[in-house]
């Protein structure tokens, strides 16, 4: 088995079109194809069959994909390893939403720089669900997500601190001006959300839901940045971490709702795969994050 044919073989199985394929690999479709039946030649067995217009895994492609990806992680160690005349050549590839790639990652990435200026870092944005999968894929190296609490499986993870959530409202709009609200006052309220997949959204949406509330309209964005601008010029309400809108409500240009989300506990964690070889600009990468973002003691 070649390589490139595992690689072949593992961007078909996710995607699950040749064509997709042959974009994201930069490879003519021909020579996809190609890459796949030279593998089932060589395993002697179908990996792929297709049904009309689809094409799904066999049996034994389903049973493939684990060592291929298995395969091809263990190759990119071994080029990190050891490069040219001996020495480490590296490229880490890092995953985060955009609220901690705004707000806390800069601080990371520089201070890496300076230590490794010759390690390429390439950066991979994403919803926390998308990412999980990446870092267990080994499509990248290691992840700052968002989430409730440690993950199972095959991810080593670890918490650097705690991430509040806020709920957000334009300074004159009328819940602004209460001490305390509750759930059941946010009944046909217009909410501005990031995309479906995002953690924290779908556990204040059930929140919501349980107190038997219904918002006027769902509007989604791709940027947390479009709904403060949003939420400023008073088109609705929206829940965001902290740490991307402590800003404007300091300078008076967005409000925090009296509304307890003390239910919604949130950190920053640190996912990497367990299997994952620790190459020295990695592990430096990976305590520069824990020096950089745990809160210090008072």
């Amino acid at each position: 088995m070649e390589l490139r044919q595992l690689a072949a073989f593992r961007t078909v199985a996710k995607t699950l079109n040749v064509t997709r394929a042959a974009e994201e690999l930069n490879y003519a479709q021909s020579s996809v194809t190609a890459q796949i039946q030279a593998l089932e030649e060589e395993l002697e067995t179908p990996l792929f069959e297709r049904l009309g217009r689809r094409i799904v895994l066999t049996d034994a492609g389903g049973r493939l994909v684990a060592y291929a990806e298995q395969l091809l992680r263990l190759a990119g160690e071994a080029r990190s390893a050891v490069g040219r005349n001996g020495e480490a050549v590296d490229t880490l590839r890092i995953g985060a939403p955009e609220s901690l790639c705004t707000y806390h990652l800069p601080r990371v990435l520089t201070a890496f720089r300076r230590r490794f200026p010759h390690v390429q870092l390439v950066f991979q944005p994403g919803l926390c669900p998308e990412l999980r999968r990446s870092v267990s894929a080994g499509e990248i190296d290691v992840a700052f997500l968002m989430e409730e609490h440690r993950l199972a499986g095959d991810l080593a993870v670890e918490a650097l601190r705690r991430e509040p959530l806020v709920l957000i409202a334009e300074p004159s709009h009328p819940l602004a001006r209460r001490a305390r609200i509750t759930p059941r006052d946010l009944e046909g309220e217009p909410i501005l959300a990031v995309e479906k997949g995002c953690t924290y959204r779908a556990r204040f949406e059930e929140l919501l839901a349980q107190s038997g509330v219904r918002p006027s309209s769902t509007i989604e964005f791709g940027s947390n940045e479009a709904i403060k601008q949003c939420v400023a010029a008073g088109a609705g309400i929206a829940i965001l971490p902290k740490i991307a809108v402590q800003a404007e409500i300091a300078k008076g240009t967005l409000a925090a709702l009296p509304l307890s989300l003390a239910s919604l506990r949130f950190f920053t964690v640190m996912a990497r795969h367990k299997d994952k070889w620790l190459s020295p600009p990695l592990a430096y990468l990976l305590e520069l994050a824990r020096e950089t973002m745990r809160p210090r003691a008072a």
